[in-house]
């Protein structure tokens, strides 16, 4: 198939990309490079992708430009199959300094895709959404019928953007499905996350930082797990139209996390704490049987295994991915 990936050049992007190509298909890659965090990952994840489709019989191209360009969307949507809108200014804190700037990317953005998926009448449109449309949390775990009462600007244009993909799906029959990730994590992720945090820290002798007490909770979910769920909606139309939490069975406080990490790299390391922000949520907790339903959607790591996995391969690209190591 022929499919574009839209922010194919970052974390969920990238691990996408390479994975299409390197099943045989045809992968456009749009991205406009913002430089919210080390730009250098980006390329690293365009280049792993290349090399993904010269093993195989796939193919790679990559575009720099932005969702933002309505003419530019229209064009390589034009000559696509399927459309992976994983493209956000994402950054709950940054969208509290800049709430206009996640308009523009996470929702007229997204219209400029649906515009143009809807007139080229693509086969499915997939549309990364988040656990911060939910808010705070009535209960938990967080089912799709739990109200969404988001508390940044972030979580907001990623609601709007999902009632958007929602509304084109209903009243135009364009198939579309929005993926609520639950904070997904592994090799390549952005290094200003938790984890990444933690681990660069303990690897260069410094305590972890936890904002706050640490007893805000999260899942935590896999890269490979994200990349499984949209595989299958290649070519599965069984939860077309619908939204789904994609997160782990999995929850753990964020004080345990870094205790986690710091044990298994440096025992004698502290923990030290900082103000934690307002806009940050206090809990997130997936509830994933929708997705077990109509996708056989199934974890395969927990939140140990997964930090296991993700310090092997930090200790094996340090000198790349961290830029601690590689500035200095």
């Amino acid at each position: 198939m022929d499919i574009l990936v839209t922010g194919g050049a970052g974390f969920i992007g990238g691990h996408l990309a390479e994975t299409f190509a390197e099943d045989g298909h045809d992968v456009v890659v749009l991205d406009n490079f913002e430089p919210y965090y080390d730009l250098g990952i980006k390329e690293h994840n365009v280049e792993v992708a290349r090399s993904a489709a010269d093993s195989s019989a796939g193919s790679y191209e990559l575009i720099r430009g932005s969702t933002t360009d309505a003419d530019l969307v229209a064009d390589i949507v034009s000559r696509v199959d399927v459309v992976y809108h994983q493209a956000a200014q994402a950054g709950v804190r940054t969208s509290v300094d800049e709430p206009r700037k996640v308009t523009d990317y996470n929702v007229e953005g997204t219209l400029n895709v649906l515009d143009a998926a809807r007139d080229a009448e693509v086969t499915r449109v997939v549309n990364a959404s988040s656990s911060s449309v939910y808010g705070k949390p009535e209960y938990l775990p967080y089912d799709e019928a739990h109200p969404t009462t988001p508390i940044s600007p972030y979580g907001a244009s990623k609601l709007a953007a999902e009632h958007y993909v929602r509304v084109y799906n209903e009243v135009y029959g364009l198939p579309t499905v929005s993926l609520r990730y639950f904070t997904v994590y592994g090799p390549r992720m952005r290094p200003n996350m938790a984890i990444t945090n933690f681990v660069s820290r303990c690897l260069h002798g410094e305590p972890p930082v936890v904002y706050g007490d640490g007893s805000q909770t999260r899942d935590f979910t896999y890269i490979e797990d994200v990349v499984a769920a949209n595989q299958q909606l290649l070519t599965d139309d069984s939860a077309d139209g619908e939204v789904l939490n994609i997160g782990s069975t999995d929850n753990i406080d964020i004080l345990t996390l870094a205790e986690e990490v710091r044990d298994a790299i440096d025992p004698g390391l502290a923990i030290e704490f900082a103000d934690r922000h307002d806009s940050d949520a206090e809990h997130t907790h997936a509830d994933i049987t929708k997705a077990a339903e109509l996708l056989g959607y199934e974890p395969t790591k927990n939140i140990r295994a997964g930090v296991s996995a993700f310090i092997e391969w930090y200790r094996a690209n340090e000198a790349w991915y961290d830029p601690l190591v590689r500035n200095s």
